[in-house]
C-alpha cells in the first residue's frame, strides 16, 4: 500500500480489471462510468486523481476548485481532449498509455492496408450479393512497395514491426528529432519520404499545429500517386482536399479509421458532401476509430496507466 488517502475519480467505462488493481495500489476508486459530464466538476474538488477516456474536454473550467487534483491519466493514447497547459499551470500530472494499444494499432493497419490493397471490402460486398468479379478485383501485393510512416512514436512502430515480413521498404519520419531508429524502419526527411514512398500512414498526435496536415499541397509533394492510411486523428486530414486527390486520381485510395468530424448526425453541409463520396468511393475503407479497440487492449490500457500511477506515487513519497 503506497497512500492510502489517494483518491480517484472514474468517469469512462474501462475494463473491469482496474477498480482491484487502483485498490491493491492503497487508491480509494470512485467508478462512476454513468455519470454526466457536466456533472463532473462538481464532484472533482474531492478527489486527487481522474482517469478519463473521452467523455469530456479537461479545461481550465472544468478544473477550477479542484485543488486536491494532483493526477489525471487518460486511457488511450490521444490527449487532445485535455488542456495541457491548464494542467502545467496548476502543477497536475498527466499520463497516457500509449503502450496499451499500439499493438492493436499496428495489426489493424497492417489490415487495413491488405483490404485496401486486394479490395477485400468490394469483393465481400459483392459476392453477397450474387456478383463473383474476380478480374475486376485483382489487386496490388505489398511486396516490393515502399511504405512511408508519418510519425514514429508507440503506433508506427507497431505497424513497422508487423510490416517486417512482408519484402517492403518501409520509411519512416518524425518531426521530433529524438526519435531513435530502429531495425523496422529507415528514419529519413519528410522530403525523402514524399519521394519515394507509394503508401503514407499517419500515426501522429492531433495538435493545433498540424490540424490539416493532410491538405492538397502536402499530398501533391509526393512523386507518386498513393495510398493513404490515417488511424490517428480525422482532424490532421483535410477531408475537402482528400476528395479532390481521390477525383484527380493523386491519391489511390485510403482506408480511415478516423474522421474530421466522427459524430456523423452532427456534419456540416460541407463535411457531409465529403462524407457521402467517400461512403459510396470503391477505394475508400471507413471504420469507426477502432484501431486501438481490442479485448487484449482494453485490459493492455489498463495494466500500463496503473504502472504509471504507482511509479508517480512512489515518486511522491520519496520527494515528500
Amino acid at each position: 500500500m503506497l497512500q492510502s488517502s489517494f483518491t480517484c475519480l472514474i468517469i469512462d467505462y474501462m475494463h473491469p480489471s482496474i477498480v482491484p488493481m487502483l485498490e491493491a495500489l492503497g487508491i480509494s476508486v470512485s467508478y462512476q462510468p454513468e455519470i454526466k459530464a457536466q456533472a463532473v466538476k462538481s464532484m472533482l474538488p474531492g478527489f486527487n486523481s481522474l482517469i478519463v477516456r473521452s467523455k469530456l474536454f479537461v479545461s481550465e473550467e472544468l478544473l477550477q476548485g479542484a485543488d486536491k487534483l494532483q493526477l489525471i491519466a487518460r486511457a488511450g493514447a490521444g490527449v487532445d481532449n485535455i488542456d495541457e497547459a491548464a494542467l502545467r499551470r496548476r502543477r497536475i500530472t498527466l499520463l497516457n498509455a500509449p503502450e496499451g494499444n499500439s499493438d492493436a494499432v499496428g495489426e489493424f493497419t497492417l489490415g487495413l492496408l491488405l483490404a485496401l490493397f486486394r479490395n477485400v471490402v468490394k469483393a465481400n460486398q459483392e459476392v453477397r450479393e450474387g456478383i463473383w468479379l474476380r478480374e475486376e478485383n485483382r489487386g496490388e501485393e505489398i511486396m516490393g512497395k515502399t511504405i512511408g510512416i508519418f510519425g514514429y512514436g508507440n503506433m508506427g512502430r507497431a505497424f513497422a514491426k508487423r510490416l517486417a515480413g512482408f519484402s517492403c521498404e518501409v520509411l519512416a519520419y518524425d518531426s521530433n528529432a529524438a526519435v531513435q531508429p530502429d531495425n523496422f524502419a529507415k528514419l529519413v526527411s519528410l522530403q525523402e519520404l514524399q519521394e519515394q514512398a507509394d503508401v503514407v500512414s499517419f500515426h501522429i498526435p492531433f495538435t493545433p499545429e498540424n490540424k490539416h496536415l493532410g491538405k492538397e499541397s502536402f499530398f501533391n509533394a509526393f512523386r507518386k500517386n498513393i495510398w493513404v492510411l490515417n488511424t490517428a486523428r480525422g482532424e490532421i486530414m483535410n477531408q475537402t482536399d482528400l476528395v479532390k486527390l481521390l477525383q484527380s486520381g493523386k491519391i489511390k485510395g485510403a482506408a480511415l479509421d478516423v474522421l474530421e468530424n466522427e459524430k456523423l448526425s452532427s456534419l456540416t453541409p460541407e463535411q457531409q458532401l465529403n462524407f457521402s463520396y467517400l461512403a459510396r468511393n470503391e477505394k475508400i475503407i471507413l471504420t469507426p476509430h477502432i484501431g486501438g479497440w481490442s479485448h487484449q487492449s482494453y485490459v493492455k490500457i489498463n495494466e500500463v496507466l496503473v504502472q504509471k500511477i504507482k511509479n508517480f506515487l512512489q515518486d511522491v513519497a520519496t520527494s515528500a
